[in-house]
């Protein structure tokens, strides 16, 4: 498995899927990609705590 260039749903900046999170992703039965990168994951996130 490669590493896979995608772009944020959010900020559009091109982040890396890495072979290694294809792993964890495909382990847990996760059927799509993440949409967003780790910066625009941890504010969305970090948003919704706040409610």
């Amino acid at each position: 498995m490669e590493d896979k260039k995608l772009v944020c749903k959010d900020c559009s900046a091109d982040f890396i899927f890495t072979a290694g999170e294809q792993e964890f992703y495909k382990e847990k039965g996760f059927d799509n990609e993440p949409v967003r990168c780790v910066e625009c994951r941890r504010a969305r996130k970090q948003q919704s705590n706040r409610r």
